[in-house]
């Protein structure tokens, strides 16, 4: 009698996954979000295939007929600092963005969309930000930023400036998050740096290049602003009573020396004292108080 094998199986949770598949899903996301981040421009640009060669032959023959006033449609004109990326038939016909000066298109099969390569520069609005150490700051900025790659600016994204401008935004409230306020405020540098960074990494699918990050204020709330006085205003005092206490300290030192310079010659007190008239008597005093030396009333106090 033979038993029919057992499946081994059956016994297991439905929850539970294989090795293998985890590693294939592990793989199947990595290259979902590869495929995400890469750019939706080609790296050769599709041919537009027989019709819209048919199109294109049309375009010219009617750009033809109708010269010279197809001139004015065909012949544009782009400034120094601005490049136009050209669309036939809904295709880029070069890799490359033309401008500056004069350059041609068909009227009725190509588009063009200029792009300005001036660097750009936009405010921060004050972003209300939690601390690492709890503390709610009104931190505001500005950013310095240009087109680097026209064409991408176009066709990776919708509205390169205003989704710079969202991104800095919340770029500022995730890096700060991460800091203390004392780091806040003393390492401006190091928070700017570390922003530009990761907007330029972000920004550069977008045909974006950061160039400079800066925090503009940091504005502390009232109470936060009385209690931080006062405790600078402690720290001073305290330090100025250690200050004082040294100085008399030395001062006495000073003085027990000189007591002990004076005792080895009675001549030096008469001195000391001859000075003490001479320092009082320069102020134009009427009344002048001479201290009168205790020798000379030994001497007295010796006879009775």
């Amino acid at each position: 009698m033979t038993r029919s094998p057992i499946n081994k199986t059956c016994g297991r949770s439905p929850s539970h996954t294989p090795p293998d598949n985890i590693h294939m899903e592990m793989e199947s996301q990595a290259i979902q979000n590869g495929r995400s981040r890469e750019p939706l421009v080609e790296e050769q640009t599709g041919d537009i295939g027989c019709c819209g060669w048919v199109l294109v032959i049309f375009s010219v023959i009617f750009m033809l007929f109708t010269l010279p006033v197809s001139i004015f449609l065909c012949l544009k004109i782009v400034q120094e600092y601005e490049r136009a990326v050209i669309f036939r038939l809904g295709r880029i016909t070069d890799k490359k963005a033309k401008g500056p000066g004069i350059f041609f298109i068909l009227p009725c099969t190509d588009s063009f969309v200029k792009v300005d390569l001036r660097t750009v520069s936009f405010n921060i609005p004050p972003q209300e930000i939690l601390t690492k150490d709890s503390v709610t700051v009104s931190v505001d900025g500005v950013v310095y930023f240009r087109v680097n790659s026209p064409i991408a600016s176009v066709t990776n994204v919708t509205n390169a400036d205003f989704s710079t401008r969202l991104l800095a935004q919340t770029t500022l409230r995730n890096v700060l998050g991460t800091k203390n306020l004392s780091e806040l405020l003393s390492d401006r540098e190091g928070i700017s740096h570390s922003m530009q960074t990761v907007l330029d990494e972000a920004t550069e699918s977008w045909g974006i290049m950061v160039e400079r990050v800066e925090i503009k204020d940091v504005k502390l709330p009232q109470q936060l602003q009385r209690a931080m006085a006062a405790e600078a205003e402690a720290t001073r005092e305290a330090r100025a009573k250690v200050i004082a206490a040294e100085g008399e300290m030395n001062a006495s030192r000073a003085l027990k020396e000189a007591s002990l310079v004076i005792a080895e010659s009675p001549s030096a007190l008469q001195l000391r004292y001859l000075q003490t008239l001479n320092t009082i008597a320069a102020e134009k005093n009427s009344t002048i108080v001479f201290p009168l030396p205790m020798d000379f009333m030994a001497h007295f106090i010796g006879k009775k």
